[in-house]
């Protein structure tokens, strides 16, 4: 199994946000976490990430999370944070090197090998033209896909992004999801993709996991099915018992 989630309990003291939360994932996929605000959407990732208690167990193949020293330097998990700034000056190029930070000793500088590495990748995303920008120049849609591609270089086996079509225009959310589909298809990388943008979801391969219903389960993504919880978000919250 890629994922194992069983009896997921997480929130901040008595505010439980998720509750009895189970699903597997057998293969690499594209999961569309949805729900509304408060839901644990961000909740679920820091979970993930160690960084809220929970009861249950999150299995990474086969790896329970909890005795993990760290899953990001083991190169099982990778995190791109709903909010990603950089308040200084640096070049493209050198952002999207730091992607392969785990393989490194501390100290260790980047060489050649590594920056032309960064650059097949900024390629690959039609980014070359901006590898010698200054980051902090470029647009939100252009610096949201540089930092993909420094999650390319992570190679992590599952991916966490929290939000990263957020205030992008339509071409660029475009952009976003077809790269996420890539990795799944041709990268074979898991995909946790929290996002509102509904309308954007009936042309994926994947999964809905809407964390506001009271019994959350994968849901195939399908015209119907995204549908179906758009009227349910739109319908409100439904009260805890």
């Amino acid at each position: 199994m890629i994922i194992e989630v069983k009896n997921l309990v997480a929130g901040y003291g008595q505010r439980v946000l998720i509750r009895n939360l189970s699903f597997s994932v057998p293969a690499p996929t594209f999961i569309a976490i949805i729900g509304h605000n408060g839901a644990g959407k961000t909740t679920f990732f820091k979970a993930f990430q160690q960084k809220v208690a929970y009861e249950g167990q999150l299995l990474v193949q086969g790896k329970d999370l909890k005795q993990l020293a760290d899953a990001t330097e083991q190169g099982l998990l990778s995190y791109l944070p709903q909010k990603n700034t950089v308040g200084f000056p640096i070049k493209v190029h050198d952002l999207v090197v730091m992607g392969l930070f785990r393989k490194k000793r501390f100290f260790q500088n980047y060489n050649a090998a590594d920056y032309e590495l960064a650059a097949q990748t900024l390629a690959q995303l039609q980014l070359s033209h901006l590898i010698d920008h200054d980051f902090t120049t470029l647009s939100g849609g252009e610096q949201q896909l540089v930092w993909l591609a420094q999650l390319i270089l992570q190679d992590a086996a599952i991916n966490l992004l929290d939000e990263p079509t957020q205030q992008l225009d339509v071409y660029y959310k475009n952009q976003v999801f077809n790269l996420l589909q890539q990795w799944v298809h041709q990268q074979k990388k898991t995909v946790l993709c929290i996002t509102h943008d509904l309308q954007n979801l009936p042309q994926l391969q994947g999964y809905l996991l809407n964390l506001s219903k009271p019994a959350p389960t994968l849901e195939a993504i399908t015209p119907e099915s995204v549908q179906a919880n758009q009227a349910f978000l739109e319908a409100g919250r439904q009260p805890v018992l």
